[in-house]
């Protein structure tokens, strides 16, 4: 898997309703993934916004690695943007979202002229449960599968606060191919549009070195497991019973577990990257991007000239 692309038509609409309506949206709310807090940040969402109040949730921090968190807390934060880590169960760390919209848009009466607020994210970032929990009933449709919202929805929080909703969108093309492996792990792209092994390859060996432990301890393995990314599928989906015929491992089965247990936190607390490791990746795919063009460049230099000495 190179690049990601799935960009359903209901993203693509949802995408251009986003546009109209920013103008008269006083805040953004963008939830993240605190797993992957840069590979869940949609581009499009900044492109959007410019210079606009933002709120930046870490959802989910009871899956993630919580000095991680920080890190990434450290990293977004600055005059026009607050960045907090919650997870949807707590309810402390949600009710926190009103009072510092009010800080971001100060007024003398919220009730004469209410904020408006707009809460965005990619798809299976728990959106919907944090919206349901803030109106104090359900008005957001929720599920563990992405791409659940499907339109814009107006909701009045009754605290001078009005908060759209909108559909989990994803952007057209995962440049940077480990933040296609990373939003595969974690289920922000339906499991249909990738391929299990070669996603728990890349979990495998990012796990390997740097959370040997969880997966030493949570499979029963061995430190000579951890030779080859193959080897330690192969234990284990040994140790899970995944074999075939002629003692073969299953490995497509052993890859389901192995991303199960990680998005259901089973293996421990795990973030899947760093923003010194982020900033490294940025340098390379900006790299790999300009040596695409430069080929393609070539490509339609080779093909005129091949066409005007047919033409001949």
């Amino acid at each position: 898997m190179t690049t990601i692309q799935w960009f359903p038509g209901h993203m693509h609409k949802a995408q251009k309703e986003i546009q109209e309506i920013l103008p008269k949206i006083d805040l953004i709310i963008e939830i993240l993934d605190a797993r992957i807090p840069f590979s869940s940040n949609n581009p499009l969402i900044s492109d959007f916004i410019k210079d606009k109040p933002l709120i930046k949730v870490l959802n989910k921090n009871d899956l993630a690695d919580k000095k991680n968190i920080k890190q990434w807390c450290n990293y977004y934060n600055n005059e026009n943007v607050q960045c907090i880590d919650m997870t949807t169960t707590d309810k402390i760390g949600i009710q926190a979202l009103c009072p510092l919209a009010k800080k971001l848009v100060p007024r003398e009466n919220y009730n004469i002229k209410p904020i408006k607020t707009m809460i965005m994210g990619i798809p299976n970032v728990g959106k919907s449960t944090i919206i349901n929990f803030l109106a104090g009933r359900n008005v957001a449709v929720t599920g563990n599968q992405p791409a659940v919202t499907r339109q814009q929805q107006l909701i009045n929080l009754g605290n001078g606060i009005h908060l759209l909703d909108t559909p989990g969108i994803l952007w057209p093309k995962v440049e940077n191919k480990n933040s296609g492996f990373r939003l595969a792990a974690t289920g922000a792209i339906r499991d249909t549009a990738i391929d299990y092994q070669e996603v728990a390859f890349f979990l495998v060996d990012y796990l390997s070195a740097n959370y040997q432990k969880l997966l030493l301890t949570r499979f029963e393995l061995m430190p000579e497991d951890f030779s080859d990314p193959i080897l330690t599928l192969e234990a284990i989906g040994r140790k899970r019973g995944c074999i075939q015929s002629k003692g073969r491992v299953n490995l497509h089965k052993a890859s389901e577990i192995l991303i199960h247990d990680f998005r259901n936190g089973k293996l421990g607390q795990i973030s899947l990257e760093t923003p010194e490791m982020i900033e490294s990746e940025l340098i390379e795919t900006q790299k790999l991007i300009e040596k695409q063009k430069d080929e393609k460049i070539k490509k339609k230099e080779q093909r005129r000239k091949r066409y005007l000495k047919n033409k001949k």
